[in-house]
């Protein structure tokens, strides 16, 4: 209550109770809305644009760091891609006429997409993918080639980090667009134009290179991020939740081994007059060439292993002596547990350490992890990624006359995932496929097999023990439930 208040109440003590409860109800309703707690976040209320152009680089420079120099933070990732990747994402045709063409024309073209020569196709999703989530985003530029560079379709595909993108682009377009953090948008919100570097902004040749950047079309980018802000058109480093965490981690550990290094070796501290020594040692071990340079640095030298040192009378030794860390495991392992639950990864998938792990908490988490993951591949990676390949790889076959007519209809297939408990987990895919929930063909394709050359084998092999009789015993054994056992062998020795 203010002063006004206090001096209606005395006066008109009904006017007085009516003002306090209108006070009332403008009180916070959240806790967690209460500013007398001192939290102020930076940038309230800016756009995911703006917080991309202020943070971006540097979140970006800091995590390629620690993916660089922190071995938990690299093998997250790896974990990430191995999970989500693979060996590939994997099409099938699905048009109307021409599929099996465009399914083998997609095979011969796989080894052949990488214009940089550095990846087949699979290979150059799996480094996209770590990329976006290393530095939040990555671009995959289309490169139409002449028909007679010898390849199956006239394509090929480079991949490039965020900075060839020219962030530093602003302002209004040429027709009423605007370009945000150098993207083109036309008058609808659209993407219409990246403005890239002719070269790596970082490349150094003997000289820093002086670049500039040109509008590149739309048609001819993939912008591989995941967006997690409406209206937002760049993306940001997975590793941000985490990346101050881990550098503190990181310098908690390195201080851990310099004490330890302190401990496990005898340090003294001398205090005198260090100039009354006898030959008192420089830094490289040789007899100093005189005593102002000790008292200056303070330096007095190596202790000699089993040697005896003479000290000047009036000088004292004290031993170092650094103070043990008890706790030191209980924390790095509560550190490492949040750091990965930031990333989105197990934590036993991070370091590796499965001491306290049982089945049952390695199924659930491996059943969240496993949702997460094909989150990714369904919400993100196939509908940018997958798709926009599969769109430039028809037009291309079109352009080379492969095909007729441009048919996009395509189906995928995502890595398979090893089996938690072998026997019940195909037990139930079986009962799927009986109960018409699960097509055999796309159980295979989950598994990572074509079904197509599956079932030719099957046939081929069915065929050829029909011809040999096996097949007939084999159905004698199944329908008995009995298999028979291999003879034993006669280890009994000539006499």
């Amino acid at each position: 209550m203010n002063f006004v208040d206090r001096m209606v109440g005395v006066f008109f003590p009904e006017a007085g109770l009516r003002r306090r409860r209108a006070r009332a109800l403008l009180e916070r309703a959240y806790e967690g809305a209460a500013r007398t707690d001192g939290w102020r976040p930076r940038r309230a209320g800016a756009s995911a644009n703006t917080d991309h152009r202020a943070d971006a680089r540097e979140l970006r420079i800091r995590a390629r760091s620690l993916v660089k120099n922190v071995p938990y933070i690299t093998h997250a990732l790896r974990s990430l891609v191995s999970c989500t990747v693979g060996t590939g994402i994997e099409p099938r045709s699905l048009a109307k006429r021409g599929a099996e063409v465009l399914d083998t024309l997609w095979s011969q073209w796989v080894p052949q997409a990488d214009a940089d020569g550095i990846f087949d196709l699979y290979g150059l999703q799996a480094a996209a993918y770590h990329a976006m989530e290393q530095d939040g985003e990555v671009l995959i530029r289309r490169r139409v080639r002449r028909p007679g560079d010898a390849l199956t379709v006239p394509l090929q595909v480079q991949l490039l980090e965020i900075d060839w993108l020219d962030s530093a682009k602003q302002g209004s377009a040429s027709d009423g667009g605007q370009i945000i953090n150098g993207i083109e948008y036309d008058l609808l919100g659209k993407p219409r134009a990246y403005w890239l570097f002719s070269a790596h902004p970082g490349e150094y040749q003997g000289r820093p290179l002086r670049i500039d950047s040109k509008p590149v079309p739309a048609a001819d980018i993939i912008h591989l991020f995941r967006p997690s802000r409406p209206g937002q058109g760049r993306g940001i480093t997975r590793l941000a939740p985490v990346i101050a965490r881990a550098r503190d981690l990181m310098l908690y550990e390195d201080a851990e081994l310099q004490r330890k290094n302190l401990e496990t070796r005898l340090g003294l501290v001398v205090s005198g007059d260090a100039t009354q020594m006898s030959n008192p040692p420089d830094s490289f071990g040789q007899p100093a060439e005189g005593g102002d340079g000790k008292r200056t640095y303070g330096d007095l030298g190596v202790l000699p292993s089993g040697g005896i040192t003479e000290v000047a009378p009036g000088l004292s030794m004290q031993q170092i002596e650094p103070k043990t860390s008890s706790d030191y495991a209980a924390y790095v392992k509560l550190q490492l547990h949040l750091i990965a639950a930031g990333i989105g990864v197990p934590y036993e998938s991070m370091t590796g350490d499965m001491k306290e792990v049982n089945f049952s908490s390695a199924r659930i988490r491996h059943i969240d992890f496993r949702r997460d993951c094909e989150q990714v591949q369904w919400l993100v990676l196939v509908p940018k990624l997958c798709m926009g390949l599969w769109r430039w790889f028809v037009d291309a076959a079109v352009l080379g006359g492969k095909v007729t007519q441009a048919d996009y209809g395509v189906d995928w297939s995502t890595p398979r995932w090893d089996y938690v408990n072998p026997h019940q987990d195909v037990r139930a895919e079986a009962d799927q496929i009986k109960s018409g929930l699960l097509s055999p063909s796309e159980s295979l394709r989950r598994r990572g097999y074509k079904p197509d050359l599956v079932f030719a084998e099957m046939g081929r092999d069915l065929e050829k023990m029909r011809s040999s009789g096996a097949l007939e015993l084999m159905r004698l054994f199944m329908s008995s439930g009995q298999v028979p056992a291999a003879e034993p062998a006669d280890t009994t020795e000539e006499t």
